[in-house]
């Protein structure tokens, strides 16, 4: 089987750094919101804000990809979330917090977008979904050891996490830079040739895998990125009935982070061999039905387990449908609307879901909250049920072209 490419794996160990630094602060970021005398809304809305400031930045980064080249969007990212993230730990209202959180969502779309794109060119079409199961994996892993620290460092004050995070950054920056030299760089144009133009949204949105991986990529942002991170440690600390402390919300978080890995480590594999659907399918069907009855749980252990099922159930679609996307856009440069559109789809989750469940969790109580929140991976196992598959065939022949299936 053909060797992960050194590069991949240089990508793969700086998520593992920016993973951890996210993962610390993700215990401590809602309740150092609510230490402003705010309510459990506006304690969502700081997660939130980081997503939106994505979202709006994400076409702007597609095209300083295609211009500039990956790596030194990259880099630019990681400095700006870090900066950004020092800024938080010196907060001194509820307003400054959300301004410095919202101003590091500018970097993080610049990184993610750019790390992408470099997985996109660099990984061979016939070990695309090990490549990308692998990157996943290693953003997991930061992510399962991240809640962990970032709980035990809750102890020594709700702002500590955020100076840990900002050093992550740097060492991840420093990693990039000194082992991607020469790597995703400026576009090089030779006049000879003919002009490529990376595909575009309008040209994707024909194919019915696209408009499938939209849909299970919204799913990730809403329910992984946004209502787990935003309501999972006010689900644990608020809840009747569990009434935790705030490390054991880190816990929670690193089990189903946990149950992530579990299923990344076998998904990219299964989808190189038996294609993208039959790994997306079972995927979003299991995320779904943990989900739905999660806000029931009435002990910690319940919660624990529903959150591990849930885990797997994303670690089975989510480095999958990034596999597919690669499969489509492969052949069709750096950056581009089209890449920079499934990137959006996530944050608009992401914002949309803290507030949405966010505000049915305060009104309504937090089963109702995860209820709706359960029914989003529904809605996209629906696309992806008459979607056609990407994967290139065994033979090693190239993907299906994007404007192929309908």
């Amino acid at each position: 089987m053909r060797a992960i490419p050194r590069e991949i794996w240089v990508l793969l160990s700086a998520n593992v750094v920016i993973a951890l630094g996210y993962g610390l602060i993700a215990p401590a970021l809602p309740a150092f919101a609510r230490s402003f005398d705010v309510g459990v809304g506006a304690a969502s809305v700081i997660v939130s804000a980081f997503a939106a400031m994505r979202l709006v930045f994400a076409p702007v980064g597609g095209r300083l990809v295609s211009r500039l080249g990956e790596r030194r969007i990259y880099l630019t990212g990681l400095v700006i979330v870090s900066a950004s993230t020092l800024a938080c730990a010196f907060a001194q209202s509820y307003w400054q917090l959300l301004l410095f959180r919202a101003a590091g969502g500018i970097g993080s779309t610049m990184f993610t977008v750019s790390a992408l794109a470099l997985l996109i060119r660099l990984a061979p079409a016939e070990i695309r979904g090990r490549a990308s199961g692998f990157f996943s994996a290693g953003f997991l892993m930061g992510s399962i050891t991240g809640p962990l620290i970032g709980g035990a460092l809750v102890g020594f004050g709700l702002r500590m996490p955020f100076v840990v995070y900002a050093i992550a950054l740097i060492v991840a920056s420093l990693v990039v830079a000194t082992l991607l030299r020469g790597v995703g760089g400026r576009p090089v144009v030779d006049a000879s040739a003919p002009v490529v133009e990376p595909l575009s949204f309008v040209e994707a949105l024909r194919d019915s895998a696209y408009r499938a991986i939209l849909t299970s990529n919204f799913t990730q942002g809403f329910a992984s990125m946004g209502v787990r991170v935003a309501l999972v440690p006010l689900f644990v600390v608020d809840a009747d009935g569990l009434d935790e402390s705030p490390a054991l919300a880190g816990v929670l978080l690193a089990v189903y982070a946990a149950g992530n890995v579990v299923a990344i480590l076998a998904a990219g594999r299964l989808s190189d061999r038996f294609g993208r659907k039959p790994l997306m399918l079972p995927g979003l069907a299991i995320m779904a039905a943990s989900t739905l009855v999660l806000g029931f749980s009435g002990t910690i252990v319940l919660a624990g387990l529903l959150s591990f099922a849930a885990g797997i159930g994303s670690g089975l679609f989510a480095p999958t449908h990034q596999a597919s996307l690669a499969d489509l856009l492969s052949v069709r440069g750096q950056g581009g609307t089209a890449l920079a559109a499934f990137q959006m789809t996530s944050d608009i989750g992401a914002v949309s879901g803290p507030v949405v469940a966010g505000y049915v969790a305060q009104s309504a109580g937090f089963g109702p909250a995860f209820l709706l929140t359960g029914v989003v991976p529904l809605v996209a196992l629906g696309f992806w049920s008459v979607a056609r598959e990407t994967a290139p065939v065994r033979s090693g022949a190239a993907s299906p072209s994007a404007t192929d299936g309908v």
